[in-house]
């Protein structure tokens, strides 16, 4: 089968591998449309997530080159031994990517994302969406309703980021709210906030192009942090309160000092952003009006099921998140060089593995 392997920085390979064979317990899918993410733009750059000769991961046992993609739709081919569900052979499905132990006190909790040998499919090898086939346990797929197309189905993933974000907020309907960066999480974060009723919506983006996705998909105002001071603004906005909630979706200094900034007394900021190095920080930006700092870390299963009813439901409407539809043997030249070289004119390409 064909299957898009990273063997390091900026070597991707299209390569030719034998077809997976479905355990118990396990699903064979076969893909439909992959997204590109920005981690997977990260590991393009620096490998980080993928597992280095000689340091396998935990749960896979595998090192590069591993199989890439974790935003992913796809149809259930075969159903292995021992599955106790109500799956079929031609389900379509969106896959959960999150490798998990289930044995340590997160797992049993119930929060597969914090596991203490945590992975992805895509990334920590067990198979990956750029590919013809891949095999992954039973409950890891989630059933799309009829009215979700498989392209869309590929966005529930990141849109599941986002889900999880804005539910660990706190947020109540009515409150305001601020973005800080709108790429396609910030973007997605925008989205969820207006599902569940948020007040106003403000976004904060520097690219032109991207404020305007900002406007398109819910954001009441939108400000540019190089031409005004953003903090001022958002109190002239709230009656000199500040914000309810705070989104870093940036993962920059300047993001970290004005989301602590701009929410109010006892407000919560919440950091979405994955950081690639230390920064400075003073904790006092915190201490003073008692405000919460909570980070969030992708997503757990019951964040698939809640968006996919909403999606289904016509809360969230994500199908213009879609800017670009490549094939599997050109991944390289049209979807990472070009979402390098052009992020700021795509939100989230889809690579098409139907024809």
């Amino acid at each position: 089968m064909r299957a898009l392997r990273y063997h390091g920085p900026k070597d991707l390979r299209l390569d030719n591998l034998p077809e997976p064979s479905c355990g118990p317990g396990q699903v064979k899918v076969r893909p439909a449309f992959v997204g590109i993410c920005g981690s997977d733009l990260h590991e393009y750059h620096t490998q980080t997530f993928v597992p280095k000769h000689g340091a396998p991961h935990e749960l896979t046992n595998e090192t590069a080159p591993v199989v890439l993609g974790h935003e992913l739709s796809g149809t259930v081919v075969e159903i292995g031994p021992g599955v106790a569900s109500d799956l079929k052979v031609g389900d379509r499905v969106a896959v959960f990517p999150v490798l998990s132990c289930l044995t340590c006190p997160p797992c049993k909790q119930g929060f597969v994302n914090c596991c203490v040998k945590t992975g992805f499919l895509g990334l920590s090898g067990g198979g990956g969406g750029l590919s013809d086939y891949l095999c992954i346990r039973a409950e890891a797929v989630f059933k799309l309703p009829d009215n979700i197309s498989m392209e869309v189905g590929a966005l529930v993933e990141p849109l599941a980021v986002a889900w999880h974000a804005v539910s660990e907020s706190g947020i109540k309907a009515g409150q305001t709210s601020v973005v800080f960066g709108t790429g396609p999480i910030g973007l997605a974060v925008i989205q969820c906030l207006k599902a569940m009723d948020a007040g106003e919506i403000i976004a904060v983006e520097i690219a032109t192009k991207r404020q305007e996705f900002a406007k398109q998909f819910g954001a009441t105002h939108v400000f540019n942090p190089t031409k005004l001071d953003v903090v001022k603004e958002i109190y002239k906005l709230t009656d000199g309160l500040g914000a309810h909630v705070a989104f870093d979706c940036a993962g920059v200094p300047a993001s970290l000092e004005s989301s602590t900034r701009s929410v109010r007394a006892r407000g919560t900021i919440v950091n979405v952003a994955i950081w690639e190095k230390p920064v400075p920080f003073n904790p006092n930006n915190l201490v003073f009006f008692e405000k919460k700092y909570i980070a969030c870390l992708a997503y757990v299963m019951d964040d698939f099921d809640k968006v996919i009813a909403a999606i289904s439901e016509g809360r969230l409407r994500p199908e213009s998140m879609i800017t670009r539809k490549i094939s599997l043997d050109r991944v390289p030249e049209d979807g990472f060089e070009v979402l390098i070289n052009d992020k700021d004119t795509h939100v989230k390409l889809l690579v098409d593995l139907t024809t």
